[in-house]
C-alpha cells in the first residue's frame, strides 16, 4: 500500500512538474509574440518584418494564437482554472479603473496649469476636446471599478424609459397632432343652403292642409333606404317613420328623435391600468403559496380587468445520489410525476390575491366559460363610464337593432366589446340590487333604447312606481297608455288589465290564425296592426307586501303566456330574498340581471350562484341570458336626467300622452270594484238558486255552478253584501234572509194593481 502510495505521488509529481513547464513555455511563445508585433509596428518604416508582410502581420499574428488556443486549449484552461483568472481579470478591471480615475484627475488638474507635461498631453489643445476626453476617463473609470453596477443601472433605466414610453407613447401622440386638422374638417363639414322648397295649399272637405313639394332635380331622385349607420359613420341622421292610421281615421307622422339629445362618451380610452405588473405580482403571489401558474391574456374593461391565468403543474420529485470520478457524492432531483393545479386552490387564494394586488375586492371565475383559464377579476383604478350613444352607434347594436324591434343596450364586456339583447326572445327581465347599484338607471337606460328607435304606434308602456321617484320623469310621453302608477291598487288593477288584454290578443290571433304577434302584424287580413306592450316595475317587493297573492299569480301569468301576444315585462326589486322573488316568479323570468347584492343568499336568489355579492356598484352587474348556463359580467350603460329630460321634451313636442289613443280604461273604478266584475254573470245565477231554500252552503254553489272553492266562496260574500244571506261561519250553511219565489209573487201582484189601476 505505502508502495503504490508513493508511486502515484511520483507520478502526480512528474505530471504537475511537465505541465508547468509546458505552461511556462506557452506564456513566453505569447509575450514574445506580443513583443515582436510591438517592436514590428512601433518603427514600421524600419522594420523588416513590415516591410515584407505589411499590415498582413495583424491577421497572421491572430492566426497563429488561434492555432495555439485550438491546439493547446485543454492546458490553458487548466491553467486558467489554477490561476483563478476571474478573479485575477477582476483585480485588472480595478486598477485600470484606477489608472483611469488617476488620468481624469492629471487632466482637471491641467485645465488650471497643474497638471504637467501628461496633463497637456491628455486635455490636448482644444478645451471642448480635453473636457470630452477627461469625462470620458471618469465613466471609463467607473465602468470598470463597478461593472455590475453600472450595468444594472443602464437595465433599470433603459426599463424606466420603456415603462414611460409604453404609457405616453410619442408616435401616438404626433400622429394625432398631425391628423387632427384632417378629422376636424371631416367632423365639421361645409354646410351647404337647402334648396327651395315650393308650399302649396290644397283644399279639402276638412281644411286646407299644407303639403311640401321639392324643386325638381335634373336628375331623378333615387329613393333613399333607410339603413342603420355602421360604427364608423359618426353622422347623426333623423330617422323618419312612415305615415301610420290612428284610430280616427287621421294620418299622423312621428318624427324619431337624433342621437345628437344623448351625450358622447368622454374621449378617454382604456384606464391606464399596469397589466405587465399586475401579471407579475399575480404569478409570484401563487408561487409563494406553492402554486405554478401562468397568466396568459389580460382583458382591460370599464371597470374591471380581467386576467387569465392557466394553472400549471403539481410535480414531485425523488432524490438521487450518485457518485462522480473523484468520488464525490452529489444529489440530483428526478421529476417522477406531475398532475395539474385544481382549480379549487387558486379560487381559495382570493384574499390572499386581493391582499397582493392591494385590492378592495376581487373576483374569481373558474373557469372562464369556452376557455381553459381561470379569471382573475382586478377592479381598474378609476372606472370609466359607459354612455348609452357609445352603444347605439357600434355595430353590434345595428345588428340586432335590425331583426328586432326591441334591443336592449346593456353595457360592455370584459373586454370592451358591446352586449346587445333582444328582448323578444328573452322575454321577460327580472332585474335586482341593492340601493345605488345601479338598478334605476339601468331601467332608464332600456326605455331610453325603445324612445330613440320605436313609435307609439309600435311600442306602448304601463309604468309602476311606487316609489314615486324614478320613472316620473316619463310621465306625459305618448308611448304612456296612462299616467305612471305610484298607488298599489291602481298597479294591481292594470295587472287585471293586462291579463285580459292579452286573452284579447288571443283570441285575436285565432281569428287570423296567427301564431305570434309579429306574423298578426303581416297578415293581409290585419286592419290595424298590434303595438308591443311593457310593463315596468320598478320595486317589486311594495307590491308584494300589498297584494302577494294577485301580484304573483298575475305576473306568473303573464310571464307563461304573453309572449306571443308581444307583452313583455321588466320588473325590478332592491330585496331580492325568497318572498318577494318566489320560485314560481324566478321559474318564469329566465333572463335576470344582478347588481351588487348584500350577501351570498341574495345572490343565490336572484342568479343560483354566488358572486353578486362582490360587485363594486354604480352599473358593475352580473347578466344572466335565458341561453347561457353561467352569468356574464358588464359595465351597465349610464343615462343622465339631461338625456332623459330632452328626451321626453322631444316626444311631448310632437303630441302629449293625452293626444295618443287611450287604451287603458279607467282604473279607480278598476281598483274599487276589485274581482267583482267577472263575477257578475255567477252572481245572478246564484242569486236564483236562492229561490226556495231555507238555508245554502258553498259546496252547494260548487256543485250547481260548477266552479271551484275560492269562486264559490266569493260568490257567498257577495251574496251576504247584498243582504240575500245571513252571516255564519266557515264549513256551514248560511240562512236564506231575502226568498226569491216571495219577493217574485209580491212584484206579481203590483204588476196587476197596475195595470188594473191604468185601465
Amino acid at each position: 500500500m505505502g508502495e503504490a502510495k508513493d508511486k502515484g505521488s511520483t507520478k502526480h509529481r512528474q505530471g504537475t512538474g511537465r505541465s508547468a513547464v509546458f505552461y511556462v513555455v506557452i506564456v513566453l511563445t505569447v509575450l514574445v509574440a506580443a513583443a515582436v508585433l510591438l517592436f514590428c509596428f512601433y518603427k514600421p518604416a524600419r522594420s523588416p518584418f513590415v516591410d515584407t508582410f505589411g499590415y498582413g502581420l495583424i491577421p497572421l499574428g491572430i492566426f497563429i494564437l488561434a492555432v495555439m488556443w485550438f491546439l493547446f486549449r485543454r492546458w490553458i484552461r487548466q491553467l486558467f482554472e489554477k490561476m483563478h483568472v476571474p478573479a485575477f481579470l477582476h483585480d485588472i478591471n480595478v486598477w485600470l479603473g484606477i489608472i483611469s480615475m488617476v488620468f481624469a484627475v492629471f487632466g482637471i488638474l491641467a485645465f488650471f496649469d497643474m497638471g504637467g507635461k501628461l496633463g497637456d498631453v491628455i486635455i490636448t489643445d482644444s478645451f471642448i476636446v480635453g473636457f470630452l476626453i477627461v469625462l470620458g476617463l471618469i465613466f471609463l473609470g467607473i465602468i470598470l471599478i463597478w461593472p455590475r453596477r453600472c450595468w444594472a443601472l443602464v437595465v433599470y433605466l433603459a426599463r424606466s424609459i420603456a415603462k414611460i414610453y409604453k404609457r405616453y407613447p410619442l408616435h401616438s401622440y404626433l400622429w394625432r397632432a398631425l391628423c387632427r386638422p384632417f378629422i376636424y374638417v371631416k367632423e365639421h363639414p361645409i354646410e351647404r343652403k337647402p334648396k327651395p322648397i315650393q308650399v302649396t295649399a290644397v283644399r279639402t272637405d276638412i281644411g286646407v292642409q299644407e303639403t311640401e313639394v321639392v324643386q325638381p332635380k335634373e336628375k331623378p331622385a333615387k329613393k333613399e333606404k333607410k339603413i342603420p349607420a355602421p360604427v364608423e359613420d359618426k353622422t347623426e341622421a333623423v330617422n323618419i317613420v312612415e305615415p301610420a292610421v290612428r284610430a280616427g281615421g287621421e294620418e299622423s307622422r312621428w318624427q324619431l328623435p337624433s342621437l345628437t339629445l344623448l351625450e358622447r362618451e368622454p374621449e378617454a380610452q382604456k384606464p391606464a391600468v399596469d397589466t405587465e405588473r399586475g401579471a407579475r405580482i399575480i404569478e409570484e403571489a401563487l408561487a409563494s403559496y406553492g402554486v405554478e401558474a401562468k397568466v396568459v391574456e389580460s382583458n382591460v374593461g370599464p371597470a374591471v380587468t380581467q386576467y387569465g391565468v392557466e394553472p400549471g403543474w403539481d410535480r414531485k420529485f425523488k432524490e438521487i445520489k450518485e457518485k462522480d470520478k473523484d468520488g464525490n457524492i452529489t444529489i440530483r432531483q428526478k421529476e417522477v410525476s406531475k398532475t395539474r393545479v385544481k382549480v379549487e386552490r387558486i379560487a381559495s387564494l382570493a384574499n390572499d390575491l386581493a391582499l397582493a394586488l392591494e385590492s378592495p375586492s376581487l373576483k374569481i371565475e373558474a373557469p372562464i366559460p369556452g376557455k381553459a383559464m381561470v379569471g382573475i377579476e382586478v377592479p381598474n383604478p378609476t372606472a370609466s363610464t359607459v354612455a348609452l350613444r357609445s352603444i347605439i352607434e357600434t355595430g353590434t347594436f345595428q345588428k340586432v337593432k335590425a331583426k328586432t324591434k326591441l334591443p336592449l343596450a346593456l353595457g360592455k364586456g370584459m373586454s370592451g366589446e358591446s352586449i346587445v339583447a333582444d328582448l323578444t326572445k328573452m322575454p321577460h327581465l327580472l332585474i335586482a340590487g341593492a340601493t345605488n347599484s345601479g338598478k334605476s338607471i339601468c331601467m332608464k337606460s332600456i326605455i331610453a333604447t325603445i324612445l330613440m328607435y320605436d313609435s307609439p304606434e309600435e311600442v306602448r308602456f304601463i309604468m309602476v312606481d311606487p316609489k314615486r321617484v324614478e320613472l316620473v320623469s316619463f310621465n306625459n310621453v305618448p308611448h304612456l297608455l296612462t299616467p305612471v302608477i305610484v298607488d298599489h291598487e291602481k298597479a294591481v288593477a292594470s295587472l287585471r288589465w293586462l291579463v285580459r288584454e292579452m286573452d284579447d290578443r288571443y283570441k285575436r290571433l285565432a281569428a287570423v290564425g296567427a301564431r305570434d304577434i309579429e306574423s298578426y302584424n303581416k297578415s293581409p287580413r290585419v286592419d290595424k296592426p298590434l303595438a308591443y306592450l311593457m310593463l315596468f316595475i320598478d320595486e317589486l317587493a311594495e307590491l308584494m307586501m300589498t297584494a302577494p297573492d294577485d301580484t304573483e299569480r298575475m305576473l306568473c301569468r303573464l310571464a307563461q303566456l304573453a309572449r306571443a301576444t308581444g307583452i313583455h315585462l321588466i320588473v325590478a326589486t332592491q330585496r331580492p330574498s325568497v318572498d318577494v322573488v318566489t320560485g314560481l316568479i324566478k321559474a318564469n323570468f329566465p333572463a335576470r340581471i344582478s347588481f351588487a347584492v348584500a350577501s351570498q343568499i341574495d345572490s343565490r336568489t336572484i342568479l343560483d350562484t354566488v358572486g353578486a355579492e362582490k360587485l363594486l356598484g354604480r352599473g358593475d352587474m352580473l347578466f344572466l341570458p335565458p341561453d347561457a348556463p353561467k352569468p356574464r359580467r358588464l359595465q351597465g350603460t349610464y343615462v343622465s336626467e339631461a338625456e332623459i329630460e330632452k328626451l321626453v321634451s322631444f316626444w311631448i313636442g310632437q303630441h302629449p300622452r293625452e293626444a295618443g289613443v287611450q287604451l287603458l280604461p279607467d282604473l279607480d273604478t278598476q281598483a274599487a270594484a276589485g274581482d267583482r266584475v267577472p263575477e257578475d254573470a255567477l252572481l245572478q245565477q246564484a242569486i236564483g238558486l236562492t229561490a226556495g231554500l231555507n238555508n245554502i252552503s258553498t259546496s252547494f254553489l260548487q256543485r250547481r255552478l260548477g266552479v271551484g272553492y275560492p269562486r264559490a266562496a266569493k260568490i257567498m260574500d257577495l251574496l251576504e253584501e247584498k243582504g240575500i244571506v245571513a252571516p255564519g261561519e266557515p264549513g256551514k250553511s248560511r240562512q236564506v234572509l231575502m226568498k226569491q219565489d216571495i219577493k217574485k209573487q209580491t212584484d206579481v201582484k203590483k204588476q196587476d194593481a197596475a195595470e188594473g189601476d191604468a185601465i
